[in-house]
């Protein structure tokens, strides 16, 4: 399948050949093209961004990189190429893959589309204010990029959308364009999605954890028997490797330049040398990981065994699994119970949401565990740790309950007294908000944070990436 960039909406699903869904994702482009003016990244305009744009879908040399007007950026539709296979799980295993809905699964499949295309707009409007304050050149670039792919993710939501679900779909494009994350009475669906990301140490965070639940939810679809949904979430997955990256690198520099201010001034205590110390870095921690936790929804949870055995939903790394039917291995579970907890045993089926934030946990702790060496290294006692699943929670199990990060259940006058070594303060705020000061002379960083260890496309980590 071809890339066609000539046309209105770049696409290599064939949108040439296909005019009442070229025309419904062009009636969406007006609403898109005002929702991005109204809330894109604020203040950047006609700037030109050295940003990376599909111009294909194989692996090697699917995207260009050039400067792009980010205002002239141009959405646009992307799968990767169809190829033949049958279903892989559930009780479809074995049959040819759907090229069009089936009519039991259409209720199901539409929401699905909605929530995941939800989060999309949800994250851009909910850092876009950091535009203003990023620490180089090179961070604000990322952060753009990062922009314009999320909205490219909320392309693809839509086009499916309007491609299986015609006219009926355009209430749904309209909702994904009107919802504002924080909104008082129009919210983004999910809770995590109404957090204002306003200080890059929040922003760092949310890439790192908040993308990579999105890197699990893309690989839970991307080989569904629904072969439209699994190839466009496969293309997705190649521009969601970054956005983890971002969060990634970006929380490493920020660890290397306070361990440097603390060795310079020896001392724990580098907020008044303009650093974040560990201790806030790990409140800040406190705060997200839990609204990420909720994403994955509830641990045992009837609806996820549906979509499994209809074969829209799997495993991550699905393939790699023996059994792909049955799922009938039993799988321990915490349930709540009055006064305490339970471990119970479940069939594999009943719990695939807590497995999936499980396998999750044990990749983000195992890269959070290489800065711990860094730490140690430095001879540093302290560690970065996860809360505990039962800490802070919104939704599922655990939702109310008062814990400690490690999990340990306490008193609510208790959790009110420690909330200020837990959660964030309006100090650590106020501090964050005094260091956000934006940076955008060529090749110069903030100073709470060390520069990347080199830069984007192979161009040197002083690039002018953003031109003002």
């Amino acid at each position: 399948m071809t890339v066609d960039l000539a046309c209105s909406v770049p696409n290599n699903v064939g949108l040439a050949g296909r005019p009442e869904l070229l025309r419904l994702l062009e009636w969406f482009q007006g609403g898109y093209r005002e929702w991005w003016h109204d809330c894109g990244p604020a203040g950047i305009r006609d700037n030109e961004v050295y940003l990376r744009t599909p111009v294909g879908v194989d692996s090697d040399g699917w995207a260009a990189y050039g400067f792009v007007p980010l205002s002239q950026y141009r959405w646009g539709v992307f799968q990767t190429n169809p190829k033949p296979r049958t279903a892989l799980f559930g009780e479809v295993a074995g049959q040819p893959v759907w090229q069009t809905l089936p009519s039991e699964h259409r209720g199901y499949m539409k929401k699905l589309l909605v929530i995941q295309g939800d989060t999309e707009p949800g994250s851009v409007e909910q850092s876009r204010l950091l535009a203003q304050t990023a620490p180089s050149l090179y961070d604000l670039r990322n952060l753009l990029q990062f922009s314009v792919e999320e909205g490219r993710h909320l392309w693809s939501m839509v086009h499916l959308l309007f491609e299986h679900f015609g006219a009926e779909g355009r209430d749904d494009a309209e909702g994904l364009l009107s919802r504002r994350s924080g909104s008082g009475d129009n919210r983004r669906l999910l809770d995590a999605f109404n957090n204002p990301v306003s200080d890059w140490l929040s922003f760092f965070i949310w890439c790192f954890l908040a993308d990579r639940d999105g890197k699990y939810q893309l690989h839970s679809v991307s080989e569904s028997a629904f072969d439209p949904l699994a190839r466009t979430a496969q293309f997705m997955l190649t521009e969601e490797a970054h956005h983890m990256f971002i969060g990634e690198d970006g929380l490493r520099r920020v660890i290397e330049r306070t361990l440097e201010l603390m060795r310079e001034h020896d001392t724990d205590d580098i907020a008044p040398f303009g650093g974040i110390p560990l201790a806030m870095i790990q409140r800040f921690f406190n705060f997200w990981a839990p609204r990420i936790y909720d994403l994955f929804g509830n641990d045992e949870s009837p609806r996820a065994a549906q979509a499994f055995d209809a074969g829209i939903k799997g495993r991550i790394h699905e393939a790699g699994f023996a059994d792909h039917r049955r799922l009938d291995d039993p799988v321990r579970v915490e349930r709540r119970e009055a006064g305490g907890f339970a471990q119970v045993e479940v069939p594999m089926r009943h719990a695939l949401n807590g497995l999936m934030r499980r396998e999750y946990l044990k990749e983000v702790q195992l890269l959070m565990s290489r800065w711990n060496r860094t730490l140690r290294r430095a001879g540093v006692e302290q560690e970065l740790t996860l809360p505990s699943p039962r800490f802070n929670r919104n939704f599922g199990v655990y939702e109310g309950l008062h814990c400690s990060p490690a999990g340990d259940p306490v008193d609510v006058a208790t959790f009110e007294s420690r909330r200020a070594e837990w959660l964030p303060t309006a100090a650590d705020r106020a501090h964050l908000a005094a260091l956000m000061q934006p940076v955008h002379d060529i090749g110069k960083m903030a100073g709470w944070i060390a520069p990347p260890m080199r830069g984007i496309n192979s161009q040197a980590v002083d690039f002018e990436y953003v031109r003002f």
